[in-house]
């Protein structure tokens, strides 16, 4: 416990001041929940829904921290401390490189969870964001689509043979999907054919799971979106798990 906490402490500092998570796990979707409220208010989400257009993106503007943290702070730093012989190093230690490990997922996961009590502070005082009833559920796929990403991630960081590998098949990843998977552009907005395309991408049916939860919406409706988000958390914690190399 004392290695942890040692070891959370220096990497939180770390990312606080590496400024790149600030901004864009917690800074960047804050400025667009507040974007969106001063566009549309309390303009319902469409012609005689209960409920507006700033509570149906609410499920989508937090996943901007959570794709953030997870497709670009994580593995980013798995790959730089295996390029850096940092995880060699710590296998003549007593501490086990696996929980260097532990501690990034804790730490992006830390930033993720500020960002989604913030994002629904300043929606919540500012633009009078209501969300339902079933906290749970919306908690429970919370999580689910925060480890379904983050096994995405540490997937790259697992099979990039170095740094620039791993820094391109993040940007690949991340930026197609925080733009077209309706986190900063609304998916309700896009034209059909956006739509479709936008479909693909893991991050969409994640945001679907998530604004079916936080609006309460039939379960039938996310049936699709919670397979496909466990698939995605198995399949790519399979992979990480078998070719993962430390050096």
């Amino acid at each position: 416990m004392k290695a942890f906490n040692t070891m959370f402490k220096t990497e939180l500092k770390l990312a606080i001041r590496g400024m790149d998570m600030v901004i864009f796990a917690i800074a960047l979707p804050v400025i667009v929940m507040v974007i969106l409220g001063v566009i549309y208010g309390n303009q319902p989400a469409f012609e005689g829904a209960s409920y507006s257009f700033l509570t149906q993106s609410f499920g989508a503007v937090v996943t901007i921290a959570i794709s953030a943290s997870g497709m670009m702070g994580l593995p980013l730093v798995v790959a730089d401390y295996r390029n850096k012989k940092i995880l060699k190093r710590f296998k003549v230690t007593p501490v086990s490189p696996m929980l260097i490990l532990f501690v990034q997922v804790i730490v992006n996961m830390l930033m993720s969870i500020v960002s989604l009590l913030l994002v629904f502070a300043v929606g919540a005082l500012l633009f009078d964001l209501r969300l339902g009833d079933n906290w749970f559920a919306f908690l429970g796929a919370y999580f689910l689509v925060l480890l379904s990403i983050y096994s995405i991630g540490m997937m790259v960081g697992a099979v990039s043979p170095n740094i620039k590998t791993s820094n391109l098949l993040c940007s690949i990843l991340y930026f197609p999907m925080l733009i077209f998977s309706g986190a900063t552009l609304p998916y309700e907005v896009m034209p059909t054919v956006l739509q479709k395309i936008s479909d693909i991408l893991p991050l969409t049916q994640g945001i679907k799971l998530l604004k079916a939860t936080s609006l309460g919406l039939p379960s039938g409706d996310i049936l699709f979106s919670l397979i496909i988000m466990i698939l995605i958390a198995g399949f790519c914690a399979c992979i990480s798990i078998k070719f993962f190399r430390w050096e």
